[in-house]
């Protein structure tokens, strides 16, 4: 019984590990990128605000997928390890195919096999959560759809927000420091990729400290206290270690997707999943980013037309996904007079790739479902 317990806790690290790895680029990339916060720095802030919110909302989180989904005596430790076995390999194939898979969603995959072989899955709860996981991706489309096509180039003129070349902000010692000829624009936007980043960060461990212990803490093996502290330490030492690749990624590859449009991506998406956090629905943050993405860009490329012409099949619309990437111009032009041509400097998102991505995203989770209720079928290891 001691080493299986040692067992899941490595799983739970392992899994706190990559969580820590991939979610510290998504939150610190535009920062790290404009010279604002080190990778040191980031790694600190990533392992702090992702504890809190852990510690805080994501507790919501493990009571769901630690006793709502399945009853908590349903769990045994063996059960757990199995569940979190899970988790592992659908990280292992989202890093195989260089996708980033939904940990929450697998997760809940798993859960859900282990409650059809036992017989006590909860249906209500499951569906429940099922919606949330159809009307999230929808609401950040639509949400980023109406920014994108409304209110995007008013705010891209009124507040330009770009890379900077140097580090406006730096640290003596403890001290931070700001640079003599830092303009107040620089300040600004210092501070708003900071803030934006530690909220994205706390969003992060809301919705993620669940995926690595639930289980555990439903069946008794650990407390829901030790459970978040755990995970949190893990996600610290993914966010100080295999971070720095993800930070390089993400912080120097913004020319696609432009500061100001990362910082509304991120506002929205930690949002939304903060709020499901809150309810105790566990849910995928890269799921809500990449539909806030494509619908930030999908709304401001629809300015060339105007929703009217569009209504009486007047015009033939020409709408370019890389509407996002355009040069900033000295005034908003009205609906429906920008040139579709100018909205092209560089694709946005590929159509085939991001279909591969919402393939494996539904993939992913259906698999660990199968493979966790074939397991549990075979091997009962749960409490009858």
């Amino acid at each position: 019984m001691e080493l299986l317990l040692v067992v899941g806790l490595a799983v739970a690290v392992f899994v706190g590990f990559n969580i820590g790895g991939s979610s510290t680029g998504v939150a610190f990339g535009p920062a790290v990128g404009s010279n604002v916060v080190s990778k040191l720095g980031a790694a600190g802030l990533m392992t702090g605000f992702a504890l809190l919110g852990g510690w805080t909302v994501g507790r919501n989180v493990i009571d769901t997928m630690g006793g709502d989904i399945v009853p908590a005596d349903t769990f045994t430790l063996a059960a757990s390890v199995g569940v979190l076995f899970f988790v592992g390999l659908a990280l292992l194939v989202s890093n195989t195919f260089g996708v980033p898979a939904s940990t929450s969603m697998t997760a809940v995959g798993a859960i859900a096999g282990l409650g059809v072989a036992s017989g006590t899955l909860d249906w209500a709860v499951m569906g429940e959560i099922v919606v949330w996981w159809l009307v999230a991706p929808i609401l950040a489309f639509w949400v980023c759809a109406v920014i994108g096509r409304y209110l995007y180039p008013y705010l891209d003129a009124a507040f330009p927000i770009e890379k900077s070349e140097r580090s406006v902000v730096s640290l003596e010692g403890l001290r931070p420091r700001i640079a003599d000829d830092a303009t107040g624009r620089e300040l600004v936007a210092s501070a708003l990729v900071v803030v934006i980043g530690c909220y994205m960060a706390f969003s992060a461990g809301a919705s993620n400290v669940a995926n690595a212990v639930a289980p555990l803490v439903g069946s008794d093996a650990i407390t829901a206290s030790n459970g978040v502290l755990l995970a949190g330490a893990a996600i610290g030492l993914g966010a100080f270690t295999i971070a720095r690749r993800t930070l390089d990624t993400v912080g120097n590859d913004l020319t696609d997707l432009p500061l100001l449009a990362a910082l509304i991506v991120e506002v929205v998406s930690a949002s939304l999943i903060t709020f499901l956090s809150t309810i105790g629905i566990p849910a995928s943050l890269a799921v809500s980013a990449t539909m806030s993405i494509v619908g930030l860009g999908w709304g401001r490329a629809t300015r060339t037309v105007k929703a009217t012409d569009v209504a009486r099949r007047d015009v033939d619309a020409k709408v370019s996904m890389n509407a996002l990437a355009a040069d900033r111009p000295d005034e908003v032009p009205a609906m429906g007079e920008e040139d579709p041509d100018e909205l092209v400097a560089s694709d946005l998102f590929d159509p085939s790739t991001t279909a591969r991505v919402v393939v494996l995203w539904v993939l992913t989770p259906s698999i660990a479902a199968v493979a966790s209720w074939g397991l549990f079928s075979l091997i009962p290891l749960y409490t009858p």
